[in-house]
């Protein structure tokens, strides 16, 4: 009879140790704990640590609550300016409703990626390729209101959107990488018409000095003599001031005039021409009779 109670007391003992592993479960500090009983969801949700649900008639599904990040696979698309691009973007979402990310879609995760393909595409068509490549804050918190709006009703939270890169075709990089170049060009001109103009003014008030003092001139032209030698060249051009031939000049009318030499008038001896007349001749004598 003992026997028979010590038997029965260790295989109740076995038994209860069986009921114990299989009724078990650890959840981790990341994980919260959906349980099925007989097919219905209970409203209980099993946070962290040692729980034990009943063996064969509850059924534990685990459900990471950690942020996930997703990369979204390159779009193709059409800009409003019609103009042929590539975008790909990464998606940060994690779950804040355990039981409606297991009961209320499939896969969560699935069901999220194909949200934001779908919702890229459509951002791609609404935009322009200047707000692509320069205002990705806006199009960012846009993308993120249309993945978040459906992923609310699953139980799931987008945290932030990115876009990763733009891909533009061959033609349109030449395109742009000409525009940068006429805008550079054109902010060089302005800053070198500017950089004259100052120039100028510093030129009008320098000849306006020289003009009061006419010495200065001549200084610069010595100090500009002097730093043209220094090179040691063969050859010299020495630019010669305008204001130095009208002081010659004017120098030049308020001399002396010079006396201005008669001309010597020569005589020139006149001899008489003598016409010779051809002598007379005698008168012829007549036949004689």
């Amino acid at each position: 009879m003992v026997e028979e109670l010590v038997a029965a007391g260790v295989t109740l003992a076995s038994a209860g140790v069986v009921y114990a592993m299989a009724a078990a479960r650890v959840v981790k500090q990341y994980e919260r704990g959906v349980v099925f009983r007989l097919g219905r969801l209970r409203d209980e949700v099993r946070g962290p640590g040692f729980t034990m649900i009943v063996p064969f008639v509850d059924r534990l599904q685990k459900v990471n609550m950690q942020v996930v990040t997703m990369p979204v696979p390159a779009q193709e698309g059409i800009t409003r300016d019609n103009v042929t691009v590539r975008v790909d973007a990464v998606v940060y979402f994690k779950v804040t409703g355990p039981a409606e990310a297991v009961v209320r879609v499939e896969d969560y995760r699935f069901a999220v990626a194909q949200m934001a393909q779908t919702s890229l595409r459509s951002i791609i068509g609404k935009s322009e390729l200047d707000d692509l490549l320069s205002n990705r804050e806006k199009l960012n918190q846009g993308l993120e209101l249309m993945i978040d709006s459906p992923a609310v009703e699953w139980g799931v939270t987008i945290d932030r959107v990115e876009i990763k890169d733009v891909s533009l075709p061959e033609t349109m990089k030449r395109s742009m990488a000409r525009q940068a170049e006429a805008d550079r060009e054109r902010r060089a001109r302005v800053i070198n018409a500017d950089a004259e103009l100052q120039a100028s003014k510093k030129l009008a008030e320098a000849a306006q000095q020289m003009a009061d003092t006419p010495a200065a001139l001549q200084l610069r032209l010595l100090q500009t003599v002097t730093a043209v030698a220094a090179e040691k060249n063969s050859t010299l051009v020495l630019p010669f001031p305008v204001e130095l031939l009208r002081f010659l000049e004017k120098a030049q009318q308020q001399g002396p005039q010079p006396v201005q030499q008669q001309p010597v008038q020569q005589s020139v001896e006149q001899q008489p021409v003598h016409e010779q007349l051809p002598a007379a001749e005698p008168p012829s004598d007549s036949s004689q009779g």
